[in-house]
């Protein structure tokens, strides 16, 4: 088993040259709100969840992005709704959320 039960990873680069990146759409925002409600809801260390921002994960034309590990599912959000809805169905009952999936 794996130290996380899920790792997953907030794309939140911001490029110089003002082409579609993940941090113009409140990446950075919805990274903090999300360890917020992981925090809250008791999800995070070790057996758990991990929380992670990195840098470009290359699909900024679908963006912004979340990729959750291990099992590489990658899903684009809109706003605090979509990571709640992330949160619960993948994180918490372990169900691929479709309609955000990428």
């Amino acid at each position: 088993m794996s130290y996380y039960q899920y790792h997953v990873f907030f794309c939140t680069h911001q490029r110089e040259d003002g082409t579609a990146c993940c941090a113009n759409h409140d990446a950075p925002v919805l990274l903090d709100y999300a360890k917020e409600q992981l925090k809250n809801l008791k999800l995070g260390g070790k057996g758990k969840c991990r929380i992670n921002k990195s840098g470009c994960m290359d699909r900024c034309n679908k963006g912004p992005v979340i990729a959750i590990y291990p099992e590489g599912t990658w899903y684009r959000y809109k706003d605090k709704s979509d990571i709640d809805e992330i949160i619960s169905e993948h994180l918490q009952e372990g169900r691929v959320v479709e309609r955000l999936k990428i």
